[in-house]
């Protein structure tokens, strides 16, 4: 296969010292071998060119996502996002997958726009965003929350809204950043759609959301 030496070369890289120090970085959560990412990104050049050649492979997205190390997740981000435009609906369910296994918000919140992609493609699938945003798992709820991100003009504002509202009076970090930045991403298409939002919601929003969001306000 067209990535069979990828690993042992990157694992023939492994720097423990800057592993120590990536690792920390990400609250000792992951192991690394401690590939710095341009460096990585240089060494995955050549294996992603290559995998142009072939069909889309989730196997290989798989393997990545087994490594312990976790620069076999970011070379798995990077493949995605150069294909993310094959990716299908039936395509979904496997990158739920990725969301919920080995989560953070590094890998968490580059899938969110390649579920952005599948959705944009099958509005039905906005009902399963309305689902995840009521998920016990809250990387579910981030990626509900984020997944319009890139939609600008085209985001559904009556789904953005219930979505939201579904995740008010939460008091988890990771979700309040995530409403203060879609809101704040959103400002910069419908900075009036926004402001009466703050302002209907202010009781009800956190700090850090209300923060975040009038940014650009």
């Amino acid at each position: 296969m067209w990535y069979d030496t990828l690993f042992q070369k990157l694992e023939q890289c492994e720097d423990k010292k800057q592993a120590e120090k990536m690792a920390a970085y990400m609250q000792n959560k992951f192991k690394f071998l401690g590939i710095p990412k341009p460096k990585l990104n240089e060494i995955a050049k050549q294996y992603l060119k290559e995998s142009r050649k072939y069909d889309f492979d989730w196997e290989f997205v798989n393997i990545c996502w087994s490594k312990t190390y976790r620069e076999a997740q970011y070379i798995a981000i990077n493949y995605l996002s150069m294909n993310s435009k094959k990716l299908t609906d039936k395509d979904l369910l496997k990158l739920k997958h990725l969301i919920v296994n080995k989560s953070w918000w590094e890998t968490v919140d580059s899938l969110d726009a390649m579920v952005g992609c599948i959705v944009l493609k099958n509005k039905d699938l906005e009902k399963t965003m309305l689902e995840w945003s009521l998920s016990e798992n809250i990387w579910l709820k981030r990626v509900a929350i984020n997944f319009q991100q890139e939609y600008k003009e085209k985001t559904n504002i009556e789904l953005f809204e219930k979505i939201i509202c579904n995740n008010l009076g939460s008091d988890e970090f990771f979700i309040n950043k995530a409403i203060g930045w879609s809101l704040r991403d959103y400002s910069k298409v419908n900075p009036k759609w926004v402001r009466e939002f703050i302002e209907n919601y202010k009781d009800q929003l956190s700090a850090l959301s209300i923060k975040e969001s009038s940014k650009y306000l």
